[in-house]
């Protein structure tokens, strides 16, 4: 048993290690599987085939389409030059002197509004680096303004994201998208108030230093070749005006609110019982539904606005397609690992360690997120391993000692947003490639305001919860 517990431990040191060294997830899951295994001395094959498979083609069976509207969303926000327009809207209302607030903004905009993390990145990064440019920022605060934006508050906290990380708790808890709002709303304050006084202070200091804004003689590509058909090499439309832009941001909001609180509890989901439906409930796939009509209507929004330009929306389309492929197969595949870690014998002895610890639903949910999401370097990742493993027992401790599972979907979102941007984080080794910048540059402050800041403040909200209750 001894040897089989060193297994895993040593497995999950190898994916870090080959995700950080830039090894795709996709390859390095599979390979860190494989040494649990013969630690444990489960048979590799069927193990695979029989355990890692299944596990990751039902996260993409799940969550497919989400990543995959949500790409295409972004992409077409790009393509139509809605997200240039909408940064620099946010610019000239906040004004060119608050560069970060203003990176910071209209990223979680554009996260809150829908659009996949990965673009908000590549779209954000050019526009942050013009207002950091102007305003003699220092280039290093650039990945960590940005990641506030989209690493944060909007894709865990904030009631209603569209953001998968938000989704996955309802999967396990049936709750909603907008569950524990007060806990989210203050959460979402707390982590970008915070985060922007960290940024700001950082600014003050590195100026005092003598560090200014300087640009590098190459700048690191961003997209692909130039005929790989990305929308990084497309003509980007012009915009009527600078409230059309907005328009499908808002869309993404209201119907998703619509959806979740209004139209589908007062319709009939009695089918849902029938054996060709898996007897799942509405509440366990409300979240999921309302998000994926949300984006759909957005993207036909986007679509009648600009429809005189239906060509160039052919070739967002395309790229949107394209990009989906690698986010949510590289999670599927980190799922899939820990669906094989879950089959081994030494983890029964981990998981009734950690549920004899005797800490309540809720602190075990957020500390089991929190380390699987530190250690494969995904939130959304490490979260689905979590609760895969353990979901069912959470629900019924909860039930046990009352803690609310709306409190619990909320909290347990946000503890995944947190260790899960440790050095090997492909969300974090992505955002520094785009931004032609090194761990040593800008990893400080991107630790601050995505892990630090967040865990903190889940740990204060988690103590809050755990002496009033939710709210």
């Amino acid at each position: 048993m001894v040897l089989a517990i060193a297994g895993i431990i040593i497995s999950l040191i190898l994916l870090i290690t080959l995700a950080y060294r830039g090894v795709p997830v996709i390859l390095a899951a599979p390979v860190a599987s494989a040494v649990c295994l013969i630690f444990s001395g489960a048979p590799i094959l069927a193990s695979y085939t029989e355990i890692f498979m299944p596990a990751m083609a039902d996260f993409v069976g799940s969550f497919f389409p989400v990543f995959l509207v949500g790409a295409v969303f972004g992409v077409l926000m790009t393509v139509t030059g809605y997200a240039e327009s909408i940064a620099r809207s946010v610019t000239s209302w906040v004004g060119s002197r608050s560069a970060i607030a203003a990176t910071v903004i209209t990223s979680a905009l554009m996260t809150y509004g829908g659009i996949s993390l990965f673009v908000v990145a590549f779209v954000m990064y050019p526009l942050a680096r013009e207002l950091f440019r102007v305003a003699d920022i220092p280039r290093r605060l650039v990945p960590g303004t940005i990641a506030l934006g989209i690493f944060t508050f909007t894709m865990t906290a904030l009631p209603g994201s569209p953001q998968v990380q938000n989704i996955i708790p309802g999967q396990f808890f049936e709750t909603g998208a907008y569950a524990g709002p007060g806990i989210g709303l203050l959460g979402g304050a707390l982590i970008f108030g915070l985060g922007l006084l960290w940024l700001e202070y950082r600014r003050g200091s590195l100026i005092k230093k003598g560090e200014h804004f300087e640009s590098k003689e190459s700048e690191p590509i961003i997209g692909g070749s130039a005929d790989d058909g990305s929308a990084h090499q497309v003509q980007t439309l012009v915009p009527a005006n600078r409230v059309v832009p907005f328009v499908p941001l808002l869309t993404v909001f209201v119907v998703n609110f619509a959806c979740t609180l209004l139209i589908f509890p007062a319709l009939d989901w009695s089918y849902l019982e029938e054996e060709q439906y898996g007897g799942i409930t509405m509440d366990s796939r409300s979240g999921l539904w309302a998000v994926l009509v949300a984006i759909l209507v957005a993207i036909l929004v986007v679509v009648a606005l600009n429809f005189k330009d239906i060509r160039a929306l052919k070739i967002g389309f395309t790229d949107g397609v394209k990009r989906s492929m690698l986010p949510i197969f590289s999670t599927a595949s980190e799922v899939g690992y820990g669906a094989v870690v879950a089959s081994v014998a030494a983890f029964a002895v981990i998981r009734d360690s950690v549920f004899n610890m005797g800490a309540g639903a809720l602190w075990t949910s957020i500390m089991t997120t929190s380390i699987t999401a530190g250690l494969t370097g995904s939130s959304s990742g490490g979260m689905t391993i979590a609760l895969n493993a353990l979901g069912d027992d959470l629900v019924a401790m909860a039930a046990a000692d009352g803690t609310s599972l709306e409190a619990m979907h909320r909290l347990t979102a946000m503890a995944a947003g947190g260790l899960d941007t440790l050095p090997h984080s492909g969300a974090v080794v992505t955002l520094l490639i785009v931004c032609g910048l090194t761990h040593r540059q800008a990893y400080k402050d991107i630790g601050m305001v995505t892990l630090a800041i967040p865990v903190i403040v889940v740990l204060g909200l988690a103590g809050l919860v755990s002496a009033v209750g939710a709210f």
